[in-house]
């Protein structure tokens, strides 16, 4: 038992199953690291690490999050109220951020891929344009497919597709 009055247990990565890493969706590897630096941090190999040092190894990761908004997020993932973060919270914790960057990375990405395309700068690209790049990523659809995807996409039948329309079209959202 700890000085709060529950007893902790040290994690390591094979006590999680597969649908644990689905729930965070985060890799098994990303999991891995994240348990060699949460050991790493828990000096006192308590099974927890406080919130200042979860502040250091944002910091270390290249993520700044303000006092405020860390304590929030503490709030909502500290489980047992401990003040403390185990393992499981601290990858709770992480997942938030390592997914938030995958997104925005990702975001970026089909902004730029799209602004290629986009070559005149108008906004849009043509459905014409739209099925070459179609074709560049699966060479195996046909002209039906590029048909049903096209309408789908271009639902006012304008002909072209503006950034959401393509953003949508490439994440599902």
């Amino acid at each position: 038992m700890d000085s709060q009055g529950s007893s902790r247990k040290s994690s390591t990565t094979s006590n999680f199953s597969v649908s644990d890493y689905d729930t965070w969706g985060l890799e098994e590897e990303q999991v891995r690291t994240l348990k060699r630096t949460f050991d790493q941090f828990d000096s006192d190999k308590s099974g927890a690490i406080s919130v200042e040092m979860v502040n250091t190894i944002l910091k270390m990761m290249g993520m700044h999050v303000s006092s405020r908004a860390l304590e929030d997020i503490i709030h909502e993932i500290d489980e047992d109220e401990s003040g403390c973060l185990e393992f499981p919270e601290f990858i709770q914790l992480a997942a938030k951020f390592l997914i938030e960057e995958d997104e925005e990375q990702m975001k970026w990405e089909l902004k730029e891929a799209f602004r290629i395309y986009d070559k005149h700068g108008n906004g849009y690209i043509t459905t014409k344009v739209l099925k070459e790049i179609l074709r560049e990523i699966d060479s195996t659809l046909n002209e039906d497919n590029l048909e049903q995807i096209i309408e789908e996409v271009d639902e006012d039948g304008s002909g072209t597709v503006d950034f959401d329309e393509f953003m949508t079209m490439m994440t599902g959202e």
